[in-house]
């Protein structure tokens, strides 16, 4: 099975609630709401990492400093086809008419009404379509 992964930042200030007290219970707030809305989403927590990340300080130099992110992943929505394969063409659907309608066809040309008369799984694909497009011509 294949994952899509999705890293965010750490929360960096708490959010209040009812009942909690002192930044640390603040914190743990605001990961709790972060993570649930992300898992509302379909998103499993995996871990958090700190990790360096060099900033410019001033014109010439620079500065290291640490991130805190979090990683998440869910499973792909749509799994990559190998090389090899190839997606099935979608059969197109039989521009006959059922028999129980009561509009009967005017003007059909008369390749359709030899194609009509043969089973469904006998046409081939271009007097599929050539029976489909002449159809939305009479509409």
């Amino acid at each position: 099975m294949t994952y899509e992964y999705k890293v965010v930042p750490s929360p960096t200030r708490g959010q209040k609630g009812k009942g909690i007290k002192g930044p640390e219970g603040r914190f743990a707030n605001a990961l709790e709401l972060h993570m649930n809305d992300l898992a509302a989403e379909g998103w499993e927590f995996v871990r958090a990492e700190t990790l360096p990340h060099e900033e410019r300080s001033g014109l010439t130099s620079t500065s290291t400093t640490y991130r805190t992110i979090l990683v998440y992943r869910r499973p792909a929505q749509s799994e990559p086809l190998a090389e090899t394969e190839t997606p099935e063409p979608a059969a197109l659907p039989s521009p006959e008419q059922p028999e129980t309608s009561a509009a009967p066809a005017t003007d059909v040309p008369s390749e359709a009404s030899e194609a009509d008369a043969e089973e469904p799984a006998e046409r081939d694909q271009d007097e599929v379509v050539r029976a489909g497009v002449q159809s939305l011509k009479q509409e």
